[in-house]
């Protein structure tokens, strides 16, 4: 292995581990301002800077399906996280190329698929509930980047599951 890989390879862990505890937080963040919303209607929203009296009528509930959206996406990011943990054990251990990872790596392309289509209906949600008066905005539009890199996932999940029977098959035949 190069230095640089090695490198990588030496920071995944603490890295994974800040983000898995920054997703937490986020997590939390976004259970908190739901939970505000129940218990004080309108304050979470006001507090954000939204003017509810100049708003569409179901800003609210619009805002609150957005942050229940925003909770599956964090678990969604928590099965990545969780999965990529593991794959970097097997690589550091020396064997990366087993049926597992192929497996670890097609979940982790469903998770990031299933975030796009979140992403799209929170995009969609606001765009339902924007006016003029009071704009909601959850982004900066439609990117084919995060598309391109589920359908990498999903390749380099196959690679992963092909290098794992040829390994198989060569142990079989010595």
């Amino acid at each position: 292995m190069d230095t640089t890989a090695s490198r990588a390879l030496t920071a995944a862990r603490p890295v994974i581990t800040g983000l898995t505890a920054l997703n937490i937080l986020y997590g939390l963040f976004i259970a908190a301002l739901l939970l505000a919303s129940v218990v004080r209607p309108g304050w979470p929203w006001a507090a954000l800077g939204f003017d509810m009296e100049l708003a569409h009528p179901a800003l609210a509930v619009a805002l609150q399906a957005i942050a229940v959206l925003g909770l599956a996406g964090a678990a969604l990011v928590h099965v990545v996280l969780r999965k990529l943990w593991a794959i970097v054990d097997t690589v550091r251990d020396g064997d990366p190329f087993i049926a597992g990872n192929a497996r670890r790596l097609t979940a982790i392309a469903w998770c990031v698929l299933a975030g796009q289509l979140l992403r799209l209906a929170i995009m969609l949600i606001a765009a339902a509930v924007s006016t003029q008066a009071q704009p909601v905005d959850m982004g900066d539009g439609f990117s084919f980047t995060p598309w391109l890199a589920v359908l990498l996932l999903f390749v380099l999940a196959g690679v992963f599951g092909q290098g794992a029977r040829m390994r198989a098959d060569l142990e079989g035949t010595v």
